[in-house]
């Protein structure tokens, strides 16, 4: 008897577990998609990746807020929360985990690009 209890606590835990992962507001949008949003008005879009690979190219109105630098929180801060904001980085991995941290500062409206700046630039060169 005592096992079958613990069986079922520890199943009940785990579903928990579950149901608590990743509960974020953020949407993936498709190159399409994500085009379509940015060439509107009262849209901030954020190119999370260092200047470096920046130079190699950008998407164009884009400001730079490196994800890796000490003051990514404090720039992020000064972007208005009323208004959309549209990530992206190299390939998608690093907005995803920026627009976490946006979200923790009060963020409703965060868009990431599925597949990154290398997904873009294939579409537009």
């Amino acid at each position: 008897m005592m096992k079958q209890v613990f069986l079922i606590i520890t199943i009940f835990i785990a579903l928990s577990g579950c149901n608590s992962q990743d509960t974020s507001d953020t949407k993936r949008l498709n190159i399409v998609e994500f085009n379509s949003a940015i060439t509107k008005d009262n849209v901030q879009l954020i190119d999370v990746r260092t200047p470096k690979e920046c130079e190699q190219g950008h998407i164009p109105n884009a400001i730079v807020i490196d994800y890796f630098a000490d003051d990514f929180i404090t720039k992020a801060k000064t972007l208005d929360k009323n208004k959309s904001v549209y990530l992206y980085c190299r390939s998608g991995k690093r907005s995803a985990k920026a627009s976490k941290k946006l979200q923790t500062l009060g963020f409703t409206q965060v868009y990431d690009l599925e597949g990154g700046y290398l997904k873009w630039s294939k579409e537009h060169n």
